[in-house]
């Protein structure tokens, strides 16, 4: 069975910004997924390009790509281009945040 875009978007709900402890993908910081057969390529950003759990995050997104099944590869690229803003999150959870 084929690996979706949507698996590996679930997958990432998993990971949450320990700031804001929301997930990357409702947080509008997952900005891209590659899916080829096994090898899946993320694109992410942060909400700080000065984020101190950077590498955590990172490394958390890339496990829980890993724990996709069929995954045989999964990297992880950090973007700050564009940079995050609350734009990218949901409107009603930017609006629950008071964003």
């Amino acid at each position: 069975m084929a690996i979706t875009e949507k698996q590996v978007r679930d997958a990432l709900k998993g990971v949450k910004d320990p700031e804001l402890h929301l997930d990357l993908v409702v947080l509008g910081l997952v900005y891209d997924i590659e899916v080829d057969a096994g090898d899946v390529k993320a694109t992410i950003s942060l909400t700080s390009p000065m984020c101190p759990v950077a590498g955590q995050i990172v490394e958390d997104a890339k496990k829980a790509i890993e724990a996709v099944d069929g995954v045989e590869s999964a990297e992880v690229a950090l973007t700050f281009d564009p940079p995050w803003t609350p734009e990218r999150m949901n409107p009603l959870v930017r609006s629950s945040l008071g964003l």
